[in-house]
C-alpha cells in the first residue's frame, strides 16, 4: 500500500463527546453539530464516545464546543493534548468502578435493613425494637443520599438539566425514577402525618439498590467497550519505538520519531521494520503477516519495499526511509480502521431516530402509569403508582439500542483488519453482505498481471535442444523491455541458462524481434511476422491454434530463416483464485469477469475458472456502464480490480473491493481494501459482511424485545391476572444487563475465524 500522490479527501475531524449514554443523546449530540456553521458531514458513535464530521468555511471550535454545552454535552478544549484512546478507555473503567464501589459498600447496609427486615421478622422486630422506627428511617435517609448524590448525582446533573430542556434521555430516567422514590420516603420520614393512610412507606432501598447496579451496568459496559478498540490497539503495537540509523559513519539508535525521510536504517535478522523504506542493500525474507494477513514471508531484496510493524528474517537489510508518520503503512491503516469504526450504518439511523423519541414517550407512559395505579389501583394507591411508575422509567432506559449497531461495527471491522480485510466505511460492511454477484477484473485481480514463460515446443527436425532454443531467444529478447521479453528472458535465468552476447537488435512493434546471437540470426516474434520476413509457418499452425485456444500468447522462433520452436507466454491466474471463486459459489454469488483483454483470451481463462459471466474488450468507461447492465439484472454488485482503469468501476459499485497490492487510485476508490492481494479474502469479507450483520440484528432484536416485553411488565398489566409486578431493583438489573449482553454478543465476533483460510 504505497503512498498516495492522489489529491486527499476533505478533512475528517474526530472530537470526543462526554456526557453520552444512550441513542438519543447520538441524535442530539448530532443536531447540535449539524447547526453549526462550517460543520458537516455529521456522524456520532456511542459505543466510541466520539463524533466526527468535515470542518468547512468558517468553521469555529468554540463555537462548537459551546453547541455541545448548549445541548448537555462537551468536549476537551482545542488546546488540550491528544487524547490516548487506550488511556481514556482506562479512565473510564477506573471511574466506573470507582463510582460503583463507593454505592456498593454505602447501599449494602440499606439492603440488609431493609431487605433482610423483609425475609426475617424476628429481624425486623429486633432493629424497631432497639433503634426504632423513626431512627432507622434516619439512618436509610443517610445512607441513600450520600449514594444518590455521592456516585449518583451523574444521573441528576445530565438528567435534569436535559429534561428542562425539553430532551430527555436515560440520566432523565434514572434521576427522575430514583429521585421519585427518594423524595416519596424523605416526606415519609419527616412528615408522615401528610401521607394517606396506608401509604407511609419509605423506598430508600430501591432507590439506592437502583443506582448501584446502574452503576456496575455502567462498569462492565466501560470494560467490554474497552475491548472493542483492541484491534487498533495490536496495529499501533506494531511499531518499533526506536530505530538503528546510519549518520556520520557510525550507526546510531535513535527514536522512531527521530528518524528522517532519505535516512539510511540498518535492520538486524529478527527485528521489527521500524519504519516504511526502501530496501538499498541487503537480501532477506520479511514476515508481512500481520499488516497483510498473508503467512508466507516475503524475500527482500534491493529495490524492494519494507513496512514498518514487518518482521525482518534471517538475513541483513538497509533500508532508505522514505514514509514517515502519518503516511506510513501502519498509520493509514488505523485511520481508516477509524473511519470504518466511526462509520454508520443506515440501519443505525433508524435506531438513533427511535432513540431520540423513545425516552418522552417512556415518560408519558410512566406518567400514565402513575395515574392509573392512583386513580383504579388497590390500597395503597399512592405507593404501587410510585413504585410501577419507578419500574417503567428504569426498564426503558435505550442504552442497548443506542450501542447495538456501533459495538457490532467496531469489533467486525478491527477483526477483519487482523485478517488483512480493510473495510474503510461502516456502511460497506451492510451492503456487501447483499451482494448478488462479485465482478472481477482479469489482469492483476484473476491473473498475476505479468506474463510468463508457459511452453516451449521444439519442432521435429530442429537439430536443437530446449536449452539452446530458450539461450538464444533470450539472448535476442535481453535488449527489449517488452514484458514478453522479460518473460523469455526471467525463464533462461530461473534455469540457469547463460545468456549469450548479442548484436543488431532491432524491435518491430507489435510484431516481433531480430537479433545476432552467436553470430546466428535470430527471429522470434507472431506468425505474421515470420510469414512476411519469407518464412514458412505451416509446420507449426496446430501448435500455434492449440496454445491460442488456451488462452496463451504463441511465439514462433526462427534461426538462421529456419523455423525451430514455438514459446508461449501467458498472464498466469494467481494462486488460490480457484479456490475463490469456488467459496463464492457456494455462498450462492454469480461471478462475472470484466476485461480490456481480447474476447477469446477472456473466455478461455473464464471457462477454466468456471466464471458464469465474461465481458471482454472493455475500456474503463465500457466497466461502469456494465456494472450499471449487472445491477439492473442481478441487483447489488462487488467490484474487484486493482489498476487505475478499475478506479472508476470501483466507485461506481455498492461496493468496491481493491487488491491491496495494486494502484493508490484503486485503493483510494475502493470501500475494501485486501491488504495480501488473495482473492480467497473476497469471501473472507463477505463472510465477515454477513457475520457482522447478523450479530447486529442479534442485538437490535434483543434490545427492542427487551423493552417491549418488560414496558407493560413494569406498568403492571400482569397484575390483574397473576398479582406480579416488577420490583424497580430487578427492573433497574435488567436494564444494566441488557447493555452488558449487546456489547458482549458483539465481541463474540472476536471469534470470527476466515472461512476459507489463507495458506501457512
Amino acid at each position: 500500500m504505497p503512498p498516495s500522490d492522489q489529491p486527499h479527501a476533505p478533512a475528517v475531524r474526530r472530537l470526543p463527546v462526554e456526557g453520552m449514554h444512550c441513542g438519543g443523546c447520538v441524535s442530539r449530540v448530532e443536531k447540535a453539530l449539524a447547526a453549526v456553521p462550517g460543520v458537516s458531514g455529521v456522524s456520532v458513535n456511542l459505543a466510541t464516545r466520539e463524533a466526527t464530521f468535515e470542518p468547512g468555511d468558517g468553521f469555529d471550535f468554540d463555537a462548537v464546543r459551546r453547541a455541545l454545552r448548549g445541548a448537555g454535552y462537551d468536549t476537551p478544549a482545542a488546546d488540550a493534548p491528544a487524547r490516548d484512546p487506550r488511556a481514556g478507555a482506562d479512565a473510564e473503567i477506573h471511574t466506573a468502578w470507582r463510582r460503583f464501589l463507593v454505592a456498593a459498600v454505602l447501599t449494602l447496609p440499606v439492603f440488609v435493613l431493609e431487605m433482610g427486615s423483609h425475609l426475617w421478622p424476628a429481624l425486623h422486630h429486633a432493629i424497631h425494637g432497639a433503634i426504632g422506627t423513626g431512627t432507622l428511617h434516619l439512618v436509610l435517609f443517610v445512607l441513600t443520599t450520600v449514594v444518590l448524590f455521592g456516585p449518583g448525582r451523574v444521573f441528576f446533573r445530565l438528567g435534569f438539566p436535559a429534561l428542562l430542556r425539553g430532551a430527555p434521555e436515560m440520566n432523565s430516567l434514572v434521576a427522575l425514577g430514583t429521585g421519585a422514590a427518594w423524595a416519596y420516603s424523605v416526606v415519609v420520614t419527616f412528615a408522615p402525618q401528610v401521607m394517606p393512610e396506608g401509604a407511609a412507606q419509605v423506598y430508600y432501598e430501591p432507590a439506592a439498590v437502583i443506582v448501584t447496579l446502574i452503576l456496575l451496568g455502567r462498569f462492565l459496559e466501560a470494560r467490554a467497550r474497552g475491548r472493542t478498540g483492541a484491534a487498533i490497539e495490536r496495529l499501533l503495537g506494531l511499531q518499533a519505538r526506536e530505530a538503528r540509523v546510519e549518520r556520520d559513519g557510525d550507526v546510531v539508535t535513535v527514536a522512531v520519531d527521530d528518524v528522517h525521510r532519505g535516512d539510511i536504517v540498518r535492520v538486524r535478522p529478527g527485528e521489527t521494520v521500524p519504519v516504511d523504506g526502501e530496501v538499498v542493500d541487503g537480501d532477506s525474507h520479511v514476515d508481512e503477516s500481520m499488516i497483510t494477513g498473508e503467512p508466507i514471508p516475503v524475500a527482500k531484496r534491493a529495490g524492494g519495499r519494507v513496512v514498518g510493524g514487518t518482521v525482518n528474517g534471517t538475513g541483513t537489510l538497509r533500508v532508505r526511509a522514505t514514509d514517515l508518520g502519518e503516511d506510513a503503512v501502519i498509520a493509514r491503516i488505523v485511520r481508516m480502521v477509524q473511519q470504518a469504526q466511526a462509520g454508520k450504518l443506515p440501519i443505525q439511523a433508524l435506531v438513533d431516530r427511535i432513540s431520540g423519541v423513545f425516552v418522552p414517550i417512556v415518560i408519558v407512559v410512566a406518567v400514565l402509569t402513575w395515574l392509573t395505579w392512583w386513580f383504579v389501583g388497590p390500597a395503597p394507591a399512592l405507593a404501587l403508582a410510585l413504585v410501577n411508575a419507578v419500574a417503567v422509567l428504569i426498564i426503558a432506559c435505550p442504552c442497548a439500542m443506542g450501542l447495538a449497531t456501533p459495538t457490532s461495527i467496531m469489533v467486525g471491522v478491527g477483526r477483519g483488519a487482523e485478517q488483512g480485510i480493510l473495510f474503510r466505511g461502516g456502511e460497506a460492511l451492510q451492503t456487501l453482505r447483499n451482494a448478488a454477484l462479485v465482478a472481477l477484473d482479469k489482469t492483476g485481480t484473476l491473473t498475476e498481471g505479468r506474463p510468463e514463460l508457459t511452453d516451449l515446443v521444439v519442432l521435429d527436425g530442429a537439430g536443437l535442444d530446449e536449452t539452446e532454443v530458450l539461450r538464444l531467444a533470450a539472448g535476442a529478447e535481453q535488449d527489449s523491455e517488452h514484458p514478453v521479453a522479460a518473460a523469455v528472458v526471467a525463464a533462461a535465468r530461473v534455469q540457469g541458462v547463460d545468456l549469450p552476447e548479442a548484436s543488431g537488435f532491432q524491435a518491430h512493434a507489435g510484431h516481433g524481434i531480430e537479433a545476432k546471437v552467436d553470430g546466428r540470426a535470430v527471429k522470434l516474434g507472431t506468425p505474421r511476422y515470420l510469414e512476411a520476413e519469407g518464412i514458412t509457418t505451416a509446420a507449426a499452425a496446430d501448435t500455434v491454434d492449440g496454445l491460442a485456444a488456451a488462452a496463451r500468447t504463441p511465439l514462433l522462433l526462427a534461426v538462421d530463416g529456419r523455423l525451430v520452436a514455438v514459446l508461449a507466454v501467458a498472464d498466469p491466474v494467481k494462486g488460490g483464485t480457484r479456490e475463490a471463486l469456488a467459496a463464492l459459489k457456494q455462498r450462492g454469488m454469480r461471478v462475472a469477469m470484466l476485461s480490456g483483454d481480447n474476447r477469446r483470451t477472456a473466455e478461455a481463462i473464464a471457462a477454466e475458472l468456471g466464471i458464469d459471466e465474461v465481458h471482454a474488450q472493455l475500456l474503463p468507461e465500457d466497466k461502469v456502464t456494465t456494472l450499471q447492465r449487472l445491477r439492473e439484472r442481478h441487483g447489488a454488485i462487488a467490484f474487484v480490480g486493482d489498476g487505475i482503469n478499475d478506479a472508476p468501476a470501483l466507485a461506481e459499485a455498492d461496493v468496491g473491493i481493491a487488491i491491496g497490492s495494486g494502484t493508490d487510485v484503486a485503493i483510494e476508490s475502493a470501500d475494501v481494501v485486501l491488504m495480501s492481494g488473495d482473492l480467497r479474502n473476497v469471501a473472507n469479507a463477505i463472510a465477515l459482511s454477513r457475520a457482522t450483520m447478523r450479530n447486529i440484528r442479534q442485538n437490535l432484536f434483543w434490545a427492542f424485545a427487551y423493552n417491549a416485553a418488560l414496558i407493560p411488565v413494569a406498568a403492571g398489566v400482569l397484575y390483574p391476572l397473576f398479582g406480579l409486578l416488577l420490583s424497580p431493583m430487578l427492573a433497574a438489573l435488567a436494564m444494566a444487563l441488557s447493555s452488558v449482553c449487546v456489547v458482549s454478543n458483539a465481541l463474540r465476533l472476536r471469534r470470527f475465524r476466515a472461512p476459507v483460510p489463507l495458506p501457512a
